[in-house]
């Protein structure tokens, strides 16, 4: 039987701390499938294709080939557990960086406990290199023109730039 974890955010743009809880993800399970949220209200720096496409090349560049060959990357628009559940997943994977991520996540993990019983939701502690690193930083670092290659992959940092201020 193949253990399946499903890791879901907005990876917008992948950070190091994701690849962090995607690593440890890995240790755990047999597949992970990374799940981008698409939500029609916001408008991502980077598009959904281009997500899934630095996530591989992070992985890839991070990971073995045989990890990061059992990643996968999709894309969701409704209940991250019922996006779960379609995958097949025995496991929803949660990244806590403090204590204020740990009360918001346990409230999810309670709402998807009664929703699903049988997903699992597993909290992994981001490490202490990468607890500080939000994504909503990392954008506001990268569009102010501030050094980012600390906070993301080596193949996210250019494309950050670019992005982030055109023209550069």
């Amino acid at each position: 039987m193949t253990r399946i974890a499903l890791y879901p955010g907005s990876f917008d743009p992948v950070t190091n701390g994701h690849m962090d809880i995607l690593r440890q993800s890995l240790a755990l399970a047999d597949k992970v499938v990374v799940a981008i949220g698409i939500h029609p209200g916001k408008t991502p720096l980077f598009s959904f294709e281009e997500r899934v496409e630095l996530l591989h090349t992070s992985a890839r560049a991070e990971f073995s080939p045989e990890e990061a060959a059992r990643v996968e990357v999709i894309s969701f628009s409704d209940l991250v557990i019922n996006t779960a559940k379609t995958q097949g997943a025995a496991y929803l994977v949660r990244g806590l960086r403090d204590g204020t991520d740990l009360d918001y996540e346990m409230q999810m993990a309670g709402m998807n406990g009664t929703l699903e019983p049988d997903i699992k939701t597993v909290f992994l502690p981001a490490s202490p290199k990468v607890r500080h690193i939000t994504a909503t930083l990392v954008r506001q670092i990268a569009k102010m023109g501030g050094e980012i290659s600390a906070f993301v992959p080596e193949p996210v940092a250019e494309p950050l730039r670019q992005r982030a201020l055109p023209g550069s």
